[in-house]
């Protein structure tokens, strides 16, 4: 076995604020700001859920836990719009305010090919990247024929059957993918289901699971994605898509309410042209449309006779046209783009169709304009990028319209000194603007989101370096990030409860791998945050910022021969000493579990794994209980702590022809 096969699973932690990690092929394209990692989809085999994947591949990306599926990511302390998400060039944004359909949950697993994450305001190219972006490459057609079909079996009743076709010639080539799956409740290491676990910890009776419904799956979901590719020449080609996700009675025991269905819906279109003229080097425009339709109600509870109902819609609109040209020994890239973001909602109950709006219809216009040249000069590579966008926001509601104005710019440099070392450095500065529901959300008659909220600007500086000895490798970044009007909740308040505040958010990451023989290896990452308020909200006394993760860290064994592949790992992180408590959130203990995973290729064509998560049914928890979220009843100050699923066994088998 190559000795670049450990690298595959070492650069998955990598120092970059560029990174994207492959799974597959196990051989990675690394830089300091850039890592690819293919075929995601053969490696996360326990469910659909992006989310759970990165978490378990970066020691940077934490999982926050809302249900069986569906579940969000923070990115070094970062969360919600302060990161964004991108699925193929395209946006989507989920309708939920209570983030019970991230974005991440409308792409499966078994759809994509790679996911990059660029941390950091490095990223010129797309509205609204705060403080990480997220993009998620799918599947694409190849020539000829091509098809795989997976089983996949695991603890709890889960179960998943998809199947991928795809082939073509040069000039035409399409893909189609479909996938279905299910999964009762799982249980957390104590024996409880989310029913249980809602009866065990609310302070309501009326909140938790009726008798008729608390045995019931904690969700189905159903995926659909289709591709065709036209080359219209050597230097010009079409790309056409179209995704549908349909998820059925998904189950959201710490919230008030569940959802009765989340379908989505997303459509793109790409044109691209190489070597036009000397002045266009590369020629890229692509547009797309999304759309997300999101029913949650209290029907699956105790008090779910009146079917209290809240409907979310979500959609955006969007288009980007770019250029790249050789310009002195570098290339400069120029592009315009824009988008509109709808977002929209209603409460009703079975007696009243309508009893009035939680969002009001909102729509957020932007427009901008951007610039990045990239150039090598010896051993040191510059990027120097720059974006400029103006926002409007208006809203159906009687609350004020708003409009923003920024400009963003980074630098980044990686210096070679050798082939053995390396540094990197950025500077940036980025903002977002605030989105629907924290300007204009209502609950219970009030108005909960802050109409007056500035946009939220990141300065931020990354450093690191990598070096490499003989069998040895290790990569450390450090950042320290200042956030000027960041918006935080302020649960003291009864109205407007979305506050600016200035706050900063500061850490490190180290990985690196030990090569022992030709078939042994380990490799290792730990991951530290830390965020703080610069002074207290109103009418509040604590300082920490919210859901930022504790320190964490991963040590694996490896072991690769032939055909065979077996992973062992330890995730520990230590428990949270630093928490918002005025806004609910509460200390949790630490944890260290052990995750095993054997895969072997013996039949011609298949691919046979086994695997065994927490594999002595811990009982512990990833997520605190930020009351940003409405973690169980609309109208008390109660939270529900969820736990994590206890011991997971799970089989796959994967087909190839």
């Amino acid at each position: 076995m190559r000795k670049t096969l450990a690298l595959s699973l070492f650069a998955i932690y990598a120092l970059s604020a560029n990174e994207e990690i492959s799974l597959d092929s196990v051989v990675v394209t690394d830089t300091l700001k850039s890592k690819i990692v293919n075929d995601i989809s053969n490696e996360n085999l326990k469910s659909a859920d992006l989310a759970q994947a990165l978490s378990e591949v970066s020691p940077s990306i934490s999982l926050v836990r809302r249900s069986g599926i569906a579940n969000d990511i923070i990115v070094r302390g970062q969360k919600k719009d302060n990161i964004n998400i991108l699925l193929d060039d395209a946006k989507i944004y989920g309708a939920c305010p209570n983030r019970m359909d991230p974005p991440t949950s409308h792409v499966l697993s078994n759809n994509i090919q790679s996911v990059e994450v660029v941390e950091g305001p490095y990223d010129v190219e797309n509205f609204g990247t705060l403080s990480a972006k997220v993009k998620v490459n799918t599947k694409k057609p190849k020539e000829g024929f091509n098809a795989d079909v997976n089983v996949n079996y695991g603890s709890y009743g889960y179960s998943k059957y998809s199947a991928t076709l795809s082939g073509g010639t040069k000039d035409i080539k399409a893909l189609i993918s479909a996938s279905t799956e299910s999964s009762e409740q799982y249980e957390d290491g104590d024996g409880n289901t989310l029913a249980q676990q809602l009866e065990k910890n609310s302070k309501d009776a009326s909140r938790v699971y009726s008798d008729k419904y608390k045995d019931m799956d904690a969700y189905e979901k159903k995926s659909f994605m289709s591709k065709l590719y036209f080359n219209l020449n050597d230097k010009q080609e079409i790309n056409l898509s179209y995704t549908a996700n349909r998820s059925d009675d998904i189950l959201y025991a710490n919230t008030g309410m569940d959802a009765i269905y989340d379908d989505s819906d997303i459509y793109s279109f790409n044109y691209i042209a190489n070597d036009l003229s000397k002045f266009s080097k590369k020629l890229k425009f692509n547009t797309y449309y999304s759309k997300v339709d999101h029913p949650m109600a209290t029907t699956y509870r105790k008090n779910g006779a009146m079917e209290m109902t809240n409907h979310m819609k979500s959609k955006i609109k969007g288009a980007k046209l770019q250029n790249d040209m050789n310009f002195y020994k570098g290339t400069l890239t120029l592009g315009l783009d824009t988008s509109k973001r709808t977002w929209e909602g209603k409460y009703s109950n079975k007696s009243n169709p309508y009893l009035a709006d939680s969002i009001s219809k909102t729509d957020t216009k932007n427009k901008a304009a951007f610039i990045k040249y990239n150039k090598d000069i010896n051993s040191l590579n510059i990027e120097l990028a720059s974006r400029y966008d103006k926002t409007d926001i208006k809203t159906d509601g009687n609350e004020q319209d708003n409009d923003y104005n920024s400009l963003s710019a980074y630098l980044l440099t990686t210096y070679k000194v050798n082939n053995s070392l390396n540094f990197f450095a950025g500077i940036g500065k980025s903002s977002r603007v605030p989105d629907a529901r924290e300007l204009y959300f209502k609950k219970s008659g009030k108005l909960i989101g802050t109409p007056n909220l500035d946009k939220t600007t990141n300065y931020e500086i990354d450093l690191g370096f990598e070096k490499t000895f003989t069998n040895f490798k290790i990569k450390t970044k450090f950042f320290y990030s200042t956030l000027k009007n960041y918006i935080a909740f302020n649960d003291s308040k009864t109205i407007n409860k979305f506050e600016n505040v200035d706050a900063k958010i500061y850490g490190f990451d180290v990985s690196g791998y030990y090569y022992a023989t030709d078939e042994i290896y380990f490799d290792y990452a730990v991951a530290y945050q830390r965020g703080k308020k610069d002074e207290a909200l109103d009418g509040q006394s604590d300082t920490d910022l919210a859901e930022i993760p504790p320190l964490k860290t991963t040590l694996a064994f490896n072991y690769e021969e032939g055909k065979n592949r077996f992973r062992a790992a330890l995730v520990a992180a230590k428990a949270w000493s630093n928490y918002d408590e005025d806004n609910a959130e509460q200390r949790l203990a630490g944890y260290g579990i052990l995750n095993l995973k054997y895969e072997n290729s013996y039949i011609n064509n298949t691919v046979v794994t086994l695997g065994v998560d927490n594999v002595f049914d811990k009982t512990y928890a990833t997520s605190n209980t930020y009351k940003d979220l409405t973690l169980l009843s609309s109208t008390s100050d109660e939270v529900m702590l969820l736990n994590e699923p206890g011991r997971y066994v799970y089989v796959n088998i994967k087909y190839s022809f």
